[in-house]
């Protein structure tokens, strides 16, 4: 029998300062072996019976994204003016405007349907399970998009503490610890750090989030030799306008990384 959800919010609050090191250090079969303990099975987005977490039926309606038609820095869906704009490698309006701190930014899917569900469970359902078929989509967007770079490490958008205690644990750092792992490539916990709690950016447009972003994260001075020079990973579960992959991948270039690839599960 599932353990009920109030039990799981209790576990997360009382360990949250471990929770997501604990759950992602184990291996697969480890892992799989603990969710099913806590959950029932079946696809977590129809609840159809099986085995899997995401039924075949579900699955084939994950809306994947391609590089057509889409920014050549931060992925966006160009408009009719933009995708005029060069040939090659268009690029949007906001990049050409203001370059982000990144290099690039990809998405491997858009927010809706069964993505939008799997996101929600993870993020505030307490939904543990939810982050291996979510890391799984990380992982094929890295292969699709990313193949041909060499990074050297994984690292995770932050989560204020005040916030992380709250939810118990940072979902950004749960899928960047699996999809390091499915890299083979090494995780740097605690690398960026969120120093200041920001407002909600639910109905704030790009300028106001990016101007609600700016210095909100920064490298962790013991941590920050680890990013020198090096081509970083950066993951978070979704991307809106780009704003929080901006600050942090600012944060990383002060530390003096040399290559930002930003990755999230889906593109809102």
């Amino acid at each position: 029998m599932a353990l009920t959800a109030p039990f799981l919010h209790l576990f997360s609050h009382l360990f949250s300062p471990y929770l997501s090191s604990f759950l992602s250090f184990l291996s697969p079969a480890l892992f799989r072996t603990l969710l099913q303990l806590l959950y029932p099975q079946g696809c977590a987005v129809c609840g159809a019976p099986g085995p899997e977490l995401l039924c075949a039926a579900c699955r084939a309606r994950i809306p994947v994204r391609t590089t057509e038609g889409c920014c050549a820095v931060c992925g966006k869906t160009l408009l009719t003016d933009e995708a005029a704009f060069g040939t090659a490698a268009p690029v949007c309006h906001a990049c050409r405007t203001r370059r982000p701190a990144f290099d690039l930014a990809r998405s491997a899917a858009a927010f809706q349907g069964p993505v939008r569900q799997l996101v929600h469970g993870l993020k505030y359902r307490h939904g543990f399970r939810l982050a291996e078929p979510l890391a799984e989509l990380l992982h094929g967007c890295f292969l699709a998009h990313f193949a041909a770079e060499r990074p050297d490490l994984v690292c995770a958008v932050p989560l204020h503490r005040a916030r992380r205690r709250r939810r118990g644990y940072n979902q950004s750092e749960l899928l960047a610890r699996l999809l390091a792992r499915r890299l083979a490539l090494p995780f740097a916990p605690g690398l960026l750090r969120r120093v200041r709690d920001t407002p909600t950016q639910t109905r704030m447009d790009a300028r106001q989030r990016r101007d609600n972003m700016a210095g909100a994260s920064r490298v962790s001075e013991e941590r920050a030799p680890a990013a020198y020079g090096k081509c970083v990973v950066l993951v978070d579960d979704v991307m809106t306008t780009g704003a929080t992959f901006g600050a942090a991948a600012a944060a990383l270039r002060e530390a003096g990384a040399g290559r930002v690839l930003c990755l999230s599960v889906a593109r809102d």
